[in-house]
């Protein structure tokens, strides 16, 4: 498999990437690399910016802002277990590195604001989603309308140096029947966020920095069955974001103590196993040879392990 990302150098700990792709640009690739941490940061190192100013703006056309409630209306005649439930914004973030040949010099900064699954919907999910789109360079201009809600996906790596991949279940509301690595949201009603509040903003940053790292090791655990003390503690590689819809996700790496058929075991009794019919252990080489069935999000976080293994292996 060729990855034939564009990278502006950024030192060991962490590297600014660019993918070229949606409308400006033909691209095969079905993903875009907003930024990547090769090296994998501790929550030490990745800290949160929350402000009101990183919410979806608007857009002009009042026919396409009319068509977010009409979509939400149809898809929950459609399926009645829909919830309108807070979610974080993804609004970019800044990379810093203030010695390139060391790693714990690596931060990175997430901008979020909040958005919701109704908008979601109605904008990233809408079938006029690139009519939200402004042309620009900038991406947090060019998906200033959209919804963007940042999701989290997990490579999770057993004892015996599988990686674990879920098939969707055909009754998902996206990609059923998909691979997909564990994950989900980092939720704001899971930490009582629900508006802005300006009273103790540090405080909320670190509450929601916090909650990166926690919704993963809480998605992995519902999702496949295994006990949280045998998880490592995770470290974020990066962030892709799907050409399709623009959805952005964080992704993840932990280590799991268990060997991959204790794992199969314990899928059985997963808290959230009606999302997906089936868990896979698989070779680095076979993960390769699913990646083209996986969301574009999904097959970016692909691109963010195996370059962090390459680093690994350079060091």
């Amino acid at each position: 498999m060729s990855w034939p990302e564009k990278l502006e150098k950024g030192g060991a700990g962490g590297i600014s990437m660019e993918i070229k792709g949606g409308g400006d640009v033909s691209n095969d690739l079905p993903y875009k690399l907003m930024v990547c941490c090769p090296s994998g940061l501790p929550p030490s190192q990745v800290s949160v910016v929350f402000d009101k100013a990183y919410d979806r703006i608007p857009h002009s056309d009042l026919r396409l802002e009319d068509s977010i409630a009409k979509i939400w209306d149809q898809r929950a005649e459609q399926n009645s277990s829909l919830y309108n439930g807070k979610k974080f914004r993804y609004g970019g973030h800044v990379l810093h590195n203030s010695n390139g040949s060391q790693k714990q010099n690596c931060r990175v900064h997430l901008h979020l604001g909040l958005t919701d699954y109704k908008t979601f919907v109605g904008t990233n999910l809408n079938p006029l989603w690139e009519n939200f789109l402004v042309h620009s360079e900038d991406e947090t201009v060019r998906c200033q309308h959209t919804s963007n809600p940042l999701g989290n996906g997990a490579i999770v790596e057993t004892s015996d140096g599988k990686i674990l991949v879920l098939r969707r279940s055909n009754n998902v509301g996206e990609f059923p029947g998909h691979f997909v690595f564990p994950g989900g949201h980092p939720e704001p009603e899971e930490i009582g966020i629900m508006s802005y509040d300006n009273s103790d903003p540090a405080s909320v940053h670190r509450k929601i920095a916090k909650e990166m790292f926690d919704s993963i090791v809480r998605e992995v655990v519902e999702e496949t069955g295994v006990p949280i003390e045998s998880l490592s503690e995770p470290v974020f590689i990066g962030v892709s974001r799907r050409e399709l819809n623009v959805r952005p996700t964080a992704f993840f790496f932990l280590k799991c103590v268990l060997r991959s058929d204790e794992v199969q075991k314990l899928y059985g009794s997963a808290q959230d196993g009606f999302e997906s019919t089936q868990l896979h252990s698989v070779s680095k080489d076979e993960l390769e040879s699913m990646v083209w069935k996986m969301p574009g999000c999904h097959h970016g976080g692909c691109a963010l392990y195996r370059l962090m293994v390459e680093a690994a292996e350079s060091r």
